[in-house]
């Protein structure tokens, strides 16, 4: 039976702990009415462990000194620069990267989340991998180490022996995908469903470009630019040009403070504004197209589908459920789109439009 060893800091996230030991109960739960033997032990260490064994109404003596075959790091609660920083230079937190270096060596898998997964990069333990953090962190994280392969997209990465996820609540992910490796898929899938949660595989529909364009005031020029001009096409030249800087320097400028190509940048911008139009008002998809400038709605519509958001239907369901709104047209009814010329410079080299 494979042993779970969470490593706790104090301080630290008190739903990401609970989360953590909440799927295990669910999975060992589950195996035990079915008359079947638990999948996981656990226990817990850090400098965190004794207020987290009382929420975890665990034994103080589960598996003492049995080897780890999976050291999980819930979320830290470190929630900007500051914190970070401060975090990765206390004395636990340097305990905590000596554990994990020993895990690691050990062959044990090491799993984190949110600002737990600054803690396992500064173990060294990500370098030359691919990663994924929480989102509104990722500038410093590539600041702070740049041997990381940083995905922001996703919610959860594995590359070899470690695996990382988003955001806080990204935890009931890392979970899941921990469940579905060491006890198989139909568990996992079983805990989801005991648990009501949905499939998330992306982070990228819950990013809030505005706050990371804060980073760089040239970066943030160009989201007030674009934003006020979602409704025509327009080149990523001009867009550089009008925050006074060159494609290239803009484009690395955009990249550094948003993880993001000044392409998928707009694009962002563009279906961001999308969905505020399917949630908020009743226009047609074709509609909202045109508004957001693309002329033609398929592109849309493909965009939508790469970002993994809930789609124009799914939306609207949820908004007359929340709200009790009805569509504005018979079912079955569209309105035409109206197509616009592509823009003069579209194709041009160093003009890409978005």
């Amino acid at each position: 039976m494979p042993l779970i060893d969470v490593l706790v800091l104090e301080g630290a996230s008190a739903a990401s702990v609970a989360i953590t030991i909440e799927l295990i109960g669910a999975a060992n739960g589950i195996r035990a009415r079915a008359g079947r033997p638990p999948c996981f032990d656990v226990r817990i260490s850090g400098s965190g462990a004794r207020w987290a064994t009382r929420l975890a109404r665990l034994s103080s003596k589960s598996a003492a000194s049995k080897p780890a075959d999976v050291v999980i790091v819930p979320g830290l609660a470190w929630m900007d620069e500051q914190l970070v920083r401060e975090g990765l230079q206390r004395r636990d937190a340097e305990m905590a990267r000596k554990a994990l270096h020993a895990a690691f060596r050990s062959g044990a898998e090491i799993a984190g989340s949110c600002s737990a997964v600054f803690l396992i990069a500064s173990a060294g333990l990500l370098d030359g991998r691919r990663a994924t953090t929480t989102w509104w962190l990722a500038p410093l994280f590539r600041k702070l180490f740049p041997k990381v392969m940083l995905d922001t997209d996703a919610m959860v990465l594995t590359d070899g022996e470690v695996t990382t996820a988003g955001a806080a609540m990204a935890q009931l992910d890392l979970m899941l995908s921990i469940i579905a490796r060491h006890a198989g898929p139909d568990l996992a899938d079983s805990c989801a469903r005991f648990l009501l949660l949905d499939q998330r595989q992306s982070q990228s529909r819950y990013m809030a470009l505005s706050f990371l364009t804060t980073a760089d005031e040239r970066v943030s020029r160009a989201e007030r630019w674009a934003c006020a001009r979602l409704h025509r096409s327009f080149s990523i030249s001009e867009l550089a040009k009008a925050v006074g800087l060159g494609a290239r320097t803009f484009a690395r400028r955009c990249e550094r403070a948003t993880g993001l190509s000044p392409v998928r940048f707009v694009q962002k911008l563009r279906i961001d504004k999308a969905m505020e139009l399917l949630e908020t008002t009743r226009l047609s998809l074709d509609e909202i197209a045109e508004r957001v400038g693309y002329a033609d709605p398929s592109t849309l519509r493909k965009l939508l589908h790469r970002e993994r958001t809930p789609g124009a239907r799914a939306s609207r369901a949820g908004r007359r459920q929340d709200k009790g709104a009805t569509p504005s047209r018979p079912a079955g009814t569209r309105s035409p789109a109206r197509r616009r010329p592509p823009a003069a410079d579209a194709g041009r080299k160093g003009s890409r439009t978005a």
